[in-house]
Order: C-alpha cells, then structure tokens, then sequence
C-alpha cells in the first residue's frame, strides 16, 4: 500500500508524493532569491538567463515541475542544473558550451598556406576556382570525402570571395558605348531646358 504524504496540483497535471519518492531537490543557499532574481534579470547572455531563471524560480518556493511548466525545460534538466548549481556554485551557470574546444580543422596551417598559392593560379580546367573544386582539393590531400560547402568555407576563410564578371550582350558595340559615356544624359538635359523659351 502507498502511503501519500502530499498531493500538489499544477496546471498540466496531479502530482502525487509518497515515501518511496526522492527527497524534494533543493538549492544550496550560495546566492539569496534576491541575488538570483538580480542575475537572472541583468544576464545578457540568454542560455545564462534561463538557467538563474530556473534556479530563482526555485528559491522562491516552485517545485520542479512547476519550474519546467514554467521555463519549458524538461523536469530531469532543471535537476541537472540544481545539481550543478549545487556542487560548482554560482560559477557553474555560464553555458558550458562556450568551452568546448571545438573540431579540429580539416587542413593544418602548411596545408592553408599551399591552398592560398594554388588559389592564386587558374584551376586545373582553367575556369574559376569554387567550392566543388576547392573541397576536391582538400580531399585528395586529407584521403577522405569533404563536402563541397567545406571547399566554399575555406575560400571564405583564405580571404576569398564570390566574382562573377558582368554580363556582356552579344551584339553590344564597345566603341557606341565608350561615345554615349563621353556625352552624358544630364548635360544635354541642362541644355534643352535653358534653351528654352518661357511661355
């Protein structure tokens, strides 16, 4: 037979707390509700404004699932959090992902230097050099498949960018063009309306 010690309604569900349930989690009093409401309302970083959120909303007496009805995180990651907050302190509630070192680029810095001398030769089909033909490249060197936007992200990255001359009509006649250049359309316009008689 359950014993029940405490029914608490929220406003998706009953929530029913018995003996053979945990113990209510509860924040170590590192900060004052004060202090987390503080952080929580001057954090710039928004994922750091989240977590002193959860944790505020703790110290002001709401249960778990009440925070996570709140915040829309789920129940087990505001445990993770309190834990955190709990063992590490205050000092646990950056985003820890801005830690991560991050993977290991495709091609080493020799690698990113000979890639910048062969840029600045024509391709081998003597076109332009694009990111299909960058990543092919970078492919034979590394003897693995790279996709073509890592080819674009290493033209991007080597100070490269996208040129494409513009276009040129087939029956365009160079010599008509550099003449109307010489005359403008202004001038003439000056002219015509100064000449002109007032009526």
């Amino acid at each position: 037979m359950v014993r029940i010690l405490l029914i608490s309604y929220t406003k998706s569900d009953w929530i029913v707390y018995n003996k053979s349930m945990p113990k209510i989690l509860t924040i170590q009093d590192y900060l004052s509700a004060d202090e987390l409401e503080m952080r929580y309302k001057h954090t710039t970083n928004s994922v750091e404004r989240s977590h002193w959120h959860c944790l505020w909303l703790l110290a002001c007496g709401l249960r778990i699932p009440q925070v996570a009805t709140t915040t829309a995180y789920s129940a087990s990651w505001i445990r993770q959090l309190v834990h955190r907050y709990n063992e590490l302190g205050p000092t646990a509630m950056p985003d820890q992902r801005l830690k991560l070192p991050g993977a290991k680029p495709l091609l080493s810095s020799q690698l990113q230097t000979q890639l910048n001398l062969i840029l600045q030769q024509p391709p081998p089909d003597l076109g332009l050099w694009t990111g299909p033909k960058v990543a092919a490249w970078i492919s034979g060197k590394i003897d693995r498949k790279v996709a073509n936007q890592r080819g674009w992200d290493y033209l991007k990255r080597l100070g490269y960018s996208l040129h494409q001359p513009r276009p040129h009509h087939v029956r365009a006649d160079e010599q008509a063009q550099v003449e109307f250049k010489k005359t403008t359309y202004t001038s003439s316009c000056v002219t015509k309306s100064l000449s002109r008689s007032p009526s």
